[in-house]
């Protein structure tokens, strides 16, 4: 019975104003500025647009707020309780800009982005992709890599569209290995899909067929190592024939010529309307929760972008930067748009689709079970159905760091994981369910991960009669801020005036922050 007094306590107390229309200012809104403050083009551009609907918008985040989106947008990692204490103390006007710059140079950031990058490319080794374990470690290692030392997009794209040999030993090779299917039409839907935003389903059927010639001639062959596929330039004599581009240019194919080669030279090019355009307004749906053009694979005239200036403004960004994304992450996230509070002020019903908050939106399954299991000191086992050979992973291995989309758990699967069969933006499910908050709140797993916590033992024998300090470091280690006066006071109520403060009241404050919206999405 405690557990759930306190639950609805906190809930009703702050936890529930998340992305509410609210007068509410603390722990979610900026403590000293309120407003807007514009910081450069990206600010500009929202607000124009905001104005012409008559949109307020939100107040810049506190920083207890900022410190655990940016660790959670930026690397998919919650800050330790020392990190957010270092950050909430750092008196420096610059600090939030100190810490973007950081997380971006962390390893964190290779493998949360990785794991984003893999769901696009489908990289699983089971049906219905079928790349199978060399494979799929081969490929995952070279989008890591590739992230890793920020190769240039355009070069990116380009080795995985032209590139030929053993998927065992070319990796980028296996981004034609990962469809369902080998046909023509089959590659031609996954490269615009991949690379342009376009679902060619959507497409006349002129136009599919002019795309489909750049994919003609991939060949595949097995080997005599297990699994082993080369992709290859099919060398059967073709006759001379016209390319048609899907803005309407054409080019001769001669037999001599890989149509792939062609096909990617006018897609990175700068003048292609659709190449920059498409990734940046991806890399916006990442960070703020839906694109300037929504959904964001699905770019097509009648889905025009909310907001036209500011998708060009980033597509230029991006090709005057040599195609840097990393400078497409840093501008995003220095400016007052991205920093917004989550708290909006306006009644405006396209107040979230126009960017006039930052928007409300529950963790990543692989996200939410790391911070659950680093806070509690937990390990997660991670598994294959079908297993090729066999299936082993480390138990310290966290879930963002999973490079094969078959080998997965029942809580990933419970939380929307993808299943990377198609790299659609919606084969990831955010959307809360009655069975997740079912689990949450009396899974014994849960229970237990939190019961078993050395960092809450830690905390309370460090703090051993200052229940202050114990329910300061709680908070920090779980929301990632200081508790507000009031949720002191109702904390204390709940513990019935205790000095020292038996470890099960610890576990029920812990298990009712884990419970909490703030806890549960990104916000």
């Amino acid at each position: 019975m405690r557990r759930y007094t306190v639950l609805l306590f906190i809930f009703i107390l702050s936890l529930d104003v998340l992305g509410a229309e609210s007068d509410a200012v603390l722990p979610y809104d900026h403590e000293t500025i309120a407003g807007f403050i514009s910081k450069g083009p990206i600010d500009t551009c929202v607000l124009d647009v905001l104005r012409q609907h008559k949109i307020a918008p939100a107040n810049l985040c506190s920083d207890g707020v900022f410190v655990r989106r940016i660790f959670l947008d930026v690397i998919g990692t919650l800050p330790k309780l020392q990190e957010s204490r270092n950050f909430l103390r750092d008196g420096n006007l610059g600090r939030r800009s100190a810490l973007i710059n950081a997380l971006l140079e962390r390893e964190e950031f290779t493998d949360y982005w990785a794991m984003k990058w893999c769901d696009v490319l489908r990289v699983k080794s089971e049906y219905p992709i079928n790349l199978w374990p060399n494979a799929v470690q081969a490929y995952h290692r070279w989008v890591y890599d590739s992230i890793r030392e920020n190769k240039p997009y355009d070069q990116f794209v380009r080795e995985l569209l032209t590139s030929s040999g053993s998927n065992f030993r070319v990796p980028q090779v296996n981004f034609y290995r990962a469809i369902q299917g080998r046909k023509p039409s089959d590659i031609a839907n996954a490269a615009a899909l991949t690379f342009m935003g376009v679902r060619t389903q959507n497409l006349p059927a002129a136009r599919r067929a002019e795309l489909e010639v750049f994919f003609s001639r991939v060949a595949y062959k097995s080997t005599a190592e297990w699994k082993e596929e080369i992709v290859y330039l099919d060398p059967n004599p073709v006759e001379p024939r016209q390319g048609v581009f899907p803005d309407g240019k054409t080019v001769k194919i001669s037999p001599q010529d890989d149509p792939r080669q062609l096909f990617a030279d006018w897609l990175i090019t700068p003048e292609n309307p659709w190449f920059a355009r498409a990734v940046v307004n991806r890399i916006w749906c990442w960070l703020m929760g839906r694109g300037i053009i929504h959904e964001p694979d699905d770019i097509r005239p009648d889905n025009p972008a909310v907001n036209p200036k500011l998708l060009d403004y980033l597509a230029k960004e991006l090709i005057q930067s040599h195609y840097d994304l990393k400078h497409i992450y840093r501008i995003i996230l220095n400016s007052s748009t991205y920093q917004q509070s989550s708290i909006i002020r306006s009644s405006n019903p396209n107040v979230e689709a126009l960017f006039g908050c930052y928007l409300v939106r529950q963790l990543d399954a692989e996200v939410l079970i790391d911070a659950l299991c680093a806070i509690t000191g937990s390990k997660e086992e991670y598994t294959s159905a079908i297993p090729e050979p066999f299936t082993f992973i480390p138990e310290d291995q966290r879930a963002i760091e999973l490079a094969d989309g078959s080998i997965t758990s029942p809580f990933l699967e419970m939380f929307g994981r993808p299943v990377r069969d198609t790299g659609e933006v919606s084969e990831r499910n955010s959307r809360p369910t009655d069975v997740q908050r079912l689990y949450m709140l009396n899974s014994s797993d849960v229970r237990n991960k939190i019961a078993r916590s050395p960092f809450l033992q830690k905390i309370m024998e460090d703090n051993r009669g200052n229940r202050d300090e114990i329910i300061s470091n709680v908070y920090l280690t779980i929301l990632s801020r200081y508790p507000t006066p009031a949720e002191v006071e109702i904390v204390k109520k709940y513990f019935m005036g205790k000095k020292q403060m038996p470890r099960k009241f610890i576990e029920d404050l812990a298990w009712a922050l884990i419970n909490s919206k703030e806890f549960l999405y990104r916000h």
